[in-house]
């Protein structure tokens, strides 16, 4: 998925935006508007980075490997999730990806948040931090 690109952003626009998602206060995009702007600032910044490492909060393990695949490729990864053996149990999952190594694991959650965090790794201090929690539907189709 394409974000508009009507409207071009700076790397400091695109860090300034993320900084505005942070694990304190919980934030969904407002509009249509706001999450193409939202999308476009997380590619551009990724490809700002050296690599991200993602941490998903997620209902399930069904809902979390989903979202893991959508956000992996917006981000222009070519990673195959579709034959996982996800369980039927309905029980809060983190799943952390690592995009230096290219591996990611599932693990039990306790926690209330929802959604995505974005660790970016790189040479320019700028852009080094984790950003989020991002929504779940960012990059979904639906």
């Amino acid at each position: 998925m394409n974000p508009d690109d009507s409207t071009p952003l700076s790397l400091d626009e695109a860090v300034n935006i993320l900084k505005q998602y942070n694990c304190i206060v919980v934030k969904n995009p407002s509009s249509w508007e706001e999450k193409k702007r939202l999308q476009k600032a997380l590619l551009l910044v990724s490809k700002a980075s050296n690599c991200e490492n993602l941490g998903i909060c997620a209902d399930n393990a069904a809902q979390g490997y989903a979202t893991l695949a959508e956000y992996l490729q917006a981000l222009g990864y070519d990673i195959d999730l579709e034959n996982l053996d996800i369980s039927d149990e309905n029980s809060p999952v983190y799943i952390k990806f690592n995009g230096k190594t290219m591996s990611y694991y599932l693990d039990d959650y306790t926690g209330s948040y929802r959604g995505v965090l974005v660790f970016y790794q790189s040479d320019d201090p700028k852009v080094v931090g984790t950003y989020g929690h991002f929504p779940i539907n960012l990059f979904s189709q639906f």
